[in-house]
Order: structure tokens, then C-alpha cells, then sequence
């Protein structure tokens, strides 16, 4: 969760770029504890099971820092 406080936070004061990246980054984070983490101590990490959950944050993730790497900055970070 602070990962993505801290995602909010950057969008929130101009800085797209950064925000996509540590948001995307989150994502990979929770991806992995979710692997990691029993079911019975995932809490908030678990919407469905534990293969899906894994496999939908890796992917969103890989592709927000993707995406926050590939698009042109247009003058900002």
C-alpha cells in the first residue's frame, strides 16, 4: 500500500512518469509476496487464487513499467 501512496502522491504533483514507474514496480512487489504468502495471510493481496492473482499483477506490473518506460516524457519526468 505505501507503494502505491507513493505512486499517487508523484502523479499528484506532475510527475506521471515516476508515478507509472513505482506503481508498476507495487505491482511486481505484491505479485511476488502474493506467491510467497500463505492464503491465510494475504489479506488485501487476495481477490481470487493464488495463480490468477500472481499472474494479473506480474502482468499489469510488467506493463506499467513498460509503459512508463517507452512513452516520451514530453518534457516532464
Amino acid at each position: 500500500m505505501a507503494g502505491v501512496l507513493a505512486a499517487a502522491l508523484l502523479v499528484m504533483f506532475d510527475r506521471w512518469r515516476r508515478g507509472s514507474f513505482v506503481f508498476g514496480a507495487a505491482l511486481l512487489v505484491g505479485a511476488v509476496l502474493r506467491a510467497f504468502i500463505p492464503s491465510s495471510q494475504a489479506g488485501l493481496l487476495q481477490v481470487r487464487g493464488k495463480p490468477f492473482d500472481v499472474t494479473v499483477m506480474a502482468t499489469v506490473g510488467a506493463v506499467m513499467l513498460w509503459l512508463a518506460a517507452s512513452i516520451d516524457s514530453l518534457g516532464t519526468d
